[in-house]
């Protein structure tokens, strides 16, 4: 199985959310982490961030989440970054910190 990397800010997200949320993020995780190639509605490209990078989509207890991730390379999955969705299309703000989170990662992971 492949080791899921995170960013500690995306993380913490995650953490703070309600049990029912936390256990879909994390049962799509081990999906991936097993090899399954996850499609719509559950994921989906987001290639306005970098080629390799997908959208969790979680709806659950009033919320809905997004939690983006990177699969380019094979030995492992990045999670860099979560939020709220509160409308319909995703606010540049959010692009623009996810591919910023995505570097730092990378960035990181190079160093080691």
């Amino acid at each position: 199985m492949k080791p899921i990397d995170f960013h500690a800010r995306a993380l913490e997200f995650i953490r703070a959310q309600a049990a029912s949320i936390r256990r879909q993020i994390g049962e799509a995780l081990r999906d991936l982490q097993k090899g399954i190639s996850l499609g719509m509605p559950l994921s989906q490209p987001m290639t306005i961030i970098a080629p390799g990078v997908h959208e969790l989509r979680i709806k659950g207890e009033g919320a809905t989440v997004r939690v983006f991730y990177y699969v380019h390379r094979s030995d492992a999955i990045i999670v860099f970054h979560a939020f709220r969705k509160k409308s319909q299309k995703t606010p540049s703000r959010e692009i623009n910190l996810a591919r910023q989170r995505l570097q730092e990662v990378l960035n990181e992971t190079n160093k080691s």
